[in-house]
């Protein structure tokens, strides 16, 4: 609440008026941060485990400032079932994001190397929602 001057109808002095008066903040509040799952299967085709190879040192430093920057906040690669008696084969990525919308993590993994490699497979990646029911590893 606070004094205002206020004219009233045919009068030429003002008098104050009590008003309450409505706190306007000038720092605008962040958006409302959403977890988004990304799975993103390799292309079968040929050659797609060298592509990978071959540009996953990039894949990693652009992931690495994703996760700085709390866009990206754990993820790493698929593997075949082979895998786990056997040499590690990479055939996708599974990753959790926290964004504002689909449509920025969407902007992320289209912009990512594996993405325009023609690593990843487009017509199969899946981006939803997702609720823990578990904290996040390391919290």
């Amino acid at each position: 609440m606070s004094w205002c001057p206020v004219l009233r109808a045919g009068s030429r002095r003002p008098h104050l008026l009590l008003v309450a008066r409505r706190a306007v903040s000038t720092s605008s509040t962040p958006p409302t941060k959403h977890t988004f799952i990304v799975y993103a299967p390799d292309k079968t085709d040929e050659g797609t485990l060298e592509r990978r190879l071959s540009v996953r040192p990039s894949h990693l430093v652009g992931v690495s400032g994703m996760r700085e920057r709390g866009l990206v906040k754990f993820g790493g690669a698929m593997l075949t079932p082979e895998s786990v008696a056997g040499p590690k084969k990479m055939v996708g990525s599974v990753m959790f994001y926290e964004a504002a919308s689909l449509d920025e993590v969407r902007a992320a993994v289209e912009g990512d190397i594996y993405y325009t490699s023609g690593v990843w497979d487009p017509e199969r990646i899946v981006i939803q929602p997702f609720a823990a029911a578990m904290p996040w590893p390391g919290n």
